[in-house]
């Protein structure tokens, strides 16, 4: 009875083990790519000022398709974008629903699904109520934040997470590095959807300098809001270098190439920034300035859950110093 009581476990586990699914890693990668698509024709509405070029929602002008023109382009362009995301997610949802072995991957895509439905409510309100500044803020985070889901929920389907081995020890770091960049990221980029929805882009009209001076007198919110988005900048640097360090110390080149790319697009979003400045917020710098702060976070995010999926936390100090064979308490 024993016997066959084992069979029938070991038979179950066999056939509820997860799979590689690639038809629906590649779709759940192409999800995520289509979002950032989606952030930089969000960033390219409020680059142009074209946030309420169509007044109306969820139609344009009462239409499906009102004349591409003027801030329309731009506006509705968006629209559509943002309505393929919400289909992808959908049909990612269903199908992860479907097919998936593991109740926290099902809750991720559904997770992913309320997220977008949630980012469109939003995006329809900050139409109807005028861009109210905590709605547009709310609209850009979330959107950040819906990026990291798919990227989880990619990622978490990928043949390196099913067929990641035991976790080895993270002697070097890497884990807390990269969660911490992760997190300064998403600080930074809060901080700049607020200084751009309320018009903060050129408190500060100098670069390097900050009025000539290295700390401006803070005179206004403005003011303050946009210091703090380049102190932040510099918090974005240290942060990515330290990871850059920490996977170079533990020789994987899976995380050294990962952090290389990371520490060079992190360089490139300065001198973006230096430029939206210098330009007096020309488009082009200050578009890619908002799809160039995505890609930071979504490669912070996937070095964090690479490194959480293939090593181990170190052990504590306490753990380290207590006698063997005695147990460590905790007070």
């Amino acid at each position: 009875m024993s016997g066959r009581s084992g069979a029938v476990s070991t038979s179950t586990t066999f056939r509820d083990a997860p799979r590689f699914d690639g038809g629906r890693h590649r779709f759940g990668v192409a999800t995520a790519a289509a979002t950032l698509v989606l952030i930089f024709v969000g960033g390219l509405v409020t680059s142009t000022g074209s946030g309420l070029s169509v007044p109306d929602w969820p139609l344009s002008y009462g239409r499906l398709m009102p004349p591409m023109v003027g801030g329309v382009f731009y506006e509705h362009s968006h629209r559509i974008v943002a309505s393929l995301v919400g289909f992808l997610t959908l049909i990612l949802a269903v199908w992860t629903a479907r097919d998936e072995s593991r109740p926290g991957v099902r809750r991720l895509a559904w997770a992913a699904l309320a997220a977008v439905v949630a980012q469109g409510v939003l995006g329809g309100l900050t139409v109807i109520f005028l861009l109210p500044t905590p709605v547009s803020v709310a609209h850009a985070c979330l959107a950040q934040t819906f990026f990291c889901i798919v990227i989880a929920l990619a990622y978490s389907t990928s043949r390196e997470w099913l067929g990641a081995p035991r976790a080895t020890l993270d002697a070097s770091g890497v884990r807390g590095a990269a969660l911490t960049a992760a997190a300064v990221v998403y600080l930074q980029l809060v901080i700049g959807a607020v200084m751009r929805h309320i018009g903060a882009g050129l408190a500060i009209p100098d670069f390097p300098l900050a009025f000539g001076r290295v700390v401006p007198a803070v005179a206004s919110v403005p003011v303050l809001v946009h210091f703090a988005h380049r102190i932040g900048a510099l918090a974005v640097l240290v942060s990515v270098a330290r990871l850059f360090v920490r996977a170079r110390r533990a020789g994987d080149p899976r995380f050294v190439r990962l952090s290389s790319a990371l520490l060079a697009l992190v360089l490139f979003q300065i001198a973006l920034g230096a430029a939206t400045v210098l330009t007096a917020k020309a488009v082009t710098p200050t578009t890619l300035h908002v799809a160039t702060g995505a890609a930071i976070l979504g490669g912070c995010w996937l070095a964090t859950l690479r490194s959480f999926r293939l090593w181990r936390a170190r052990p504590s100090t306490a753990a380290l110093e207590a006698p063997v064979g005695r147990p460590v308490t905790q007070s």
